[in-house]
């Protein structure tokens, strides 16, 4: 299953990924953690020092190597410079597997203590004028677009701040996304934008109600989220002593119930290849006619192989049904 984390700047969703993240593993759960905010925060949240987290290679510096694996022998695809973020995957595509042995997760998974951190890359300085940071994303997508993640095994995402993951079709490669929502009118306007745009495209949603001190603040979350509430998180000592970077015992045991509810709602969320597919297409079409075709100079919709079933039945030795 893949899960986002998604909330305004300041919102506590890097924390909340991490923690989140570290709650799989510790149940043995096999784990991918993606640090896909511009402000690569997450290598940190998880335990890593500056020296650590600077050593992960991102996704974003090797795309176009990245590209030639993934576009495989589908004849479909010309060359890895006709591939764009959404081109999706078909016949004769090389398909990933969760933590698999193949060139993308070898040289960019870095394991702390049991989740496989991945990095976009921050915004570097020659960036400025000349790209933005969905460029960067791009990677991100083209791994979601080709992975087949199976039962029992999770994708964690920190997505960027803000309602920016629909600048492109990358928020329809979740299975859950949970919006991380203080009790303030900032707090919640996130999610008066995502919750139009989720439902139009039938993404499920729950919000993660942060930084709670009381009644007064669930009453104000419920009265502007209602059903969408799925639990709430308070003040943890045990997060600021990580933070600051102190050790003392666990994490508050009425903390560790709102991540288990988390893992919850997952686990009762039913994976849709076929819908994903569909999706795929879709927002790869609108963007080969907004930019794509004319940036490669050919008719992306012929990469569209109308065959291609996704899911464990695409994975090379998987039975063909009859």
């Amino acid at each position: 299953m893949r899960i986002a984390f998604v909330g305004k700047g300041g919102s506590g969703k890097t924390t909340l990924s991490a923690l989140f993240a570290q709650h799989l593993v510790r149940s043995k759960a096999p784990v991918v953690a993606i640090d896909a905010d511009i402000n690569q925060h997450l290598g940190s949240a998880l335990g890593l020092d500056d020296y650590e987290a600077c050593a992960v290679l991102p996704l974003g510096a090797q795309l176009p190597e990245i590209k030639e694996y993934l576009r495989g022998d589908n004849p479909r695809i010309t060359s890895r410079d006709a591939m764009v973020k959404t081109t999706p995957a078909g016949q004769g595509s090389r398909l990933l597997r969760l933590l698999g042995p193949d060139p993308v997760h070898q040289r960019h998974l870095h394991d702390v203590d049991g989740v496989g951190l991945m990095v976009t890359g921050s915004f570097e300085e020659e960036d400025l004028g000349v790209a933005c940071y969905h460029s960067k994303l791009g990677a991100v997508e083209l791994y979601l677009n080709h992975l087949v993640d199976g039962p029992g095994e999770y994708v964690v995402i920190d997505m960027t701040a803000g309602a920016d993951a629909f600048a492109s079709g990358l928020f329809t490669r979740f299975d859950m996304t949970f919006l991380v929502a203080e009790p303030t009118r900032k707090g919640v306007s996130v999610y008066h934008q995502y919750r139009e745009h989720a439902a139009e495209f039938g993404v499920p949603i729950a919000v993660f109600g942060n930084k709670v001190t009381g009644p007064d603040d669930e009453r104000f979350l419920i009265e502007h989220v209602g059903d969408h509430l799925l639990t709430t998180f308070g003040h943890s000592d045990w997060v600021r002593a990580r933070e600051q970077g102190r050790a003392i015992g666990d994490l508050e045991a009425e903390h560790r119930l709102a991540l288990e509810r988390l893992r919850t709602a997952v686990d009762a969320t039913t994976k849709d290849w076929p819908a994903f597919q569909r999706q795929a297409v879709e927002f790869h079409l609108r963007n080969a006619n907004a930019w794509a075709n004319r940036a490669t100079g050919q008719d992306l919709s012929t990469q569209i192989d109308p065959d291609f079933q996704h899911g464990p039945g695409a994975l090379p030795g998987a039975a063909v049904p009859v």
